[in-house]
């Protein structure tokens, strides 16, 4: 899958992330608003790991999802 298909979905997707990664509030979520950028930002921040690791664990919960 693409991330254009989560910008695009992004209400629908939300559930899916915050399960994925649940230290991100409803706040988080609507801040991302399915921006890729604000994604790996908040997981660095919540999770105090390096933008490469984010974006890693963002490119594997994009295969994983449907």
């Amino acid at each position: 899958m693409n991330w254009d298909r989560v910008e695009g979905s992004w209400n629908a997707f939300k559930g899916k992330v915050q399960q994925k990664w649940g230290k991100l509030s409803d706040d988080d979520l609507n801040v991302i608003e399915g921006k890729r950028s604000e994604l790996s930002g908040r997981l660095q921040q919540h999770y105090g790991v390096a933008k490469d690791e984010a974006e890693r664990q963002i490119d594997t919960w994009l295969k994983s999802v449907n």
